[in-house]
């Protein structure tokens, strides 16, 4: 009984003991909470969050290893500002109204490892703003106003892994600004009026491995932009308005695993920049004016496993797109314009796993049979592929339809060449020849032509087919004549007709030689048969030509000479003499020898002394 009773006393006064402890804790906790904030002793987390704070408040809790001072009116952080919390591990100024930041604002942060500054109004971050934070990993400077980055801003974050600087109003990124980040290996980089590439601030990150660029006023992606990131597995560029090419080199140097280019305005996928990209798993081309996926283009990247097209204004992927590629498992190809996907343009149907077809103005028929008979092996991501331009199964999901259904529902018509009658064209060379080739069937076929070596004919050059499915020769030539052959063909089959072509050489010039039978006069000039014309040509047109002839040259001497003793004239007080001879035809001379008698021509003498 006196056990019983002593045990329950010493239990009384030890639940008074914890009870008069805690109060005493409690106490001295709410001492060390500043007003506005809230403490969590047990987190060790201090919540100031919305408190209408214009200052970061003092007396905060040295223990403190989270500290929320977001939603508040800071305008200014001053030296030094949390030199006492010396175990704090992350710290948010998020949704402020910062202008300001001091250099060595966070010294004595040794232990922070996550500082978030988002949504301010910071222009400019200056050098030594960031001293101190040597354990710090994560860094998000998005929503400001800041327009450029100054060399050796990060110097001092030698353990930062990721920062965020999106949605600022960038104009510059000097070359030195990342060097000391030595360990960074993803950022996120956005601004409206960065125009450019940082690609030597880039070259500082050597172990970069993501890189994300968003809203920049990029219009093309140069050559060797990201030369130096030879570590770097993923690429992102994103809402880039104007950017409408790639250059051809613009991704040499990389490595990638994973690239997206979306919401931009690129016209084609860029084959070319693309190619030797071995190792991409992930391509990303979504909400891109891109029209069509061309044929065989896409065959260098042989790990290719996802490719997403959504949201853009494709019209057609061609058979073979996707050839080459083994490993092939998911296309995304949601909101565009197809009206059918093929078998044809994948290297294998029976690796692809993941097919995005809704809201395609789909036409149903044989061309989609694999599809449906692939339904129970394919995830269509809950959104399955509808009619939509076939009348009688407009609306319908034909993955609903049973086996049983699909021959006499999935159909379609082999293509029929119209106007079959026997084509035969003679004309003379350099004329130009139409011929002209239509065919019905479902789907509607396409036309192509065959030259007579049955070589495809395309769409430039003299002879070329046309996209209404003639076929134009212009000018023609001999050796242009031969059998043309018109092919139409769909998905049910084809049909051919051959057109022939004739071409008529100009017959050979006749050679007309003129033959001067006198210098009287030559026989008149009449048109002959042939069209040729002789000209007229007599001894009174000799005559006059050969007086114009020389009177031009005689008044080009003159007017020499003239020149000449007017400047001979300026030059000092010399004598010039100036003299012209005549010598008369007809002169005789005789020698010693004997008598010699000859004719001298008639000449005129210049001199000038």
């Amino acid at each position: 009984m006196f056990q019983g009773t002593l045990v329950h006393q010493r239990l009384c006064w030890g639940a008074l003991y914890l009870f008069v402890a805690g109060v005493a804790l409690t106490s001295e906790t709410l001492r060390l909470c500043p007003p506005s904030c809230r403490c969590n002793t047990v987190q060790l987390e201090v919540n100031c969050s919305g408190g209408q704070l214009t200052a970061v408040p003092d007396g905060l809790p040295q223990e403190a290893k989270l500290l929320n001072l977001t939603h508040n009116t800071i305008k200014n952080l001053v030296h030094r500002q949390f030199h006492t919390l010396t175990k704090l591990l992350n710290l948010d100024l998020s949704d402020n109204l910062l202008v300001l930041i001091e250099v060595e604002a966070f010294f004595g942060l040794q232990s922070l490892i996550s500082l978030r500054l988002s949504r301010n109004h910071l222009k400019v971050i200056p050098v030594g703003a960031f001293a101190g934070l040597t354990s710090l990993q994560f860094l998000d400077i998005s929503g400001n106003e800041i327009l450029v980055f100054l060399d050796f801003t990060f110097n001092e974050l030698a353990a930062l892994q990721f920062i965020k600087a999106v949605d600022n109003d960038f104009v510059f990124i000097s070359h030195q600004t990342f060097t000391g980040l030595n360990s960074l290996q993803e950022m996120h980089l956005g601004g409206c009026n960065l125009t450019s590439v940082p690609t030597e601030a880039l070259a500082q990150l050597k172990v970069l491995r993501s890189l994300r660029f968003h809203r920049l006023g990029l219009t093309t992606l140069p050559n060797y932009a990201f030369r130096h990131q030879v570590h770097l597995k993923e690429l992102v560029i994103s809402h880039c308005p104007w950017l409408e090419t790639l250059s051809g080199n613009s991704l040499f140097g990389l490595n990638l695993t994973a690239l997206t280019i979306k919401h931009c305005n690129l016209s084609g996928v860029p084959y070319i920049p693309l190619h030797h990209l071995v190792y991409l798993i992930y391509l990303d081309l979504s909400f891109n004016p891109i029209t069509y996926i061309h044929g065989n283009l896409l065959g260098d990247l042989l790990r290719l496993q996802d490719f997403h097209l959504v949201g853009g204004s494709l019209l057609r992927i061609e058979t073979g797109a996707f050839t080459g590629l083994a490993h092939f498992k998911l296309l995304n190809v949601s909101r565009n314009l197809l009206t059918t996907l093929e078998a044809g343009a994948f290297h294998s149907v029976d690796a692809l796993k993941t097919l995005g077809l809704d809201n395609n103005p789909l036409a149903c028929d044989c061309r989609l049979l694999w599809v449906v008979r692939r339904r129970l092996n394919v995830d269509f991501g809950g959104l399955p592929p509808t009619c939509t331009t076939s009348v009688q199964l407009q609306g319908w999901n034909f993955l609903d339809f049973s086996e049983a259904e699909l021959p006499g529902l999935l159909t379609c018509r082999e293509p029929r060449i119209l106007n079959r009658k026997p084509r035969e064209v003679r004309v003379d060379q350099g004329h130009t020849v139409v011929f002209h080739c239509s065919a019905e069937g479902d789907p509607l076929p396409s036309v192509s032509w065959l030259n007579p070596q049955l070589r495809y004919l395309t769409a430039t050059g003299r002879i070329r087919a046309l996209s209404n499915g003639s076929l134009e020769v212009r000018y023609a030539q001999p050796q242009d004549s031969g059998t043309y052959l018109c092919v139409a063909s769909n998905a049910a089959g084809n049909d051919s007709l051959p057109v022939s072509l004739h071409v008529r050489a100009f017959p050979s010039a006749s050679k007309n030689r003129f033959r001067f039978k006198s210098w009287s006069t030559l026989p008149s000039a009449s048109p002959g048969a042939n069209g040729n014309q002789k000209l007229p040509f007599d001894f009174k047109t000799l005559l006059i030509a050969a007086t114009i002839g020389f009177l031009s040259f005689f008044s080009s001497v003159c007017v020499c000479f003239i020149f000449m003793f007017f400047w001979s004239k300026s030059k000092g007080q010399i004598k010039h003499t100036a003299t012209i001879a005549y010598v008369p035809r007809s002169a005789m001379m005789n020698n010693n020898r004997g008598t010699s008698n000859y004719m001298e021509t008639s000449r005129f003498t210049m001199k000038l002394i």
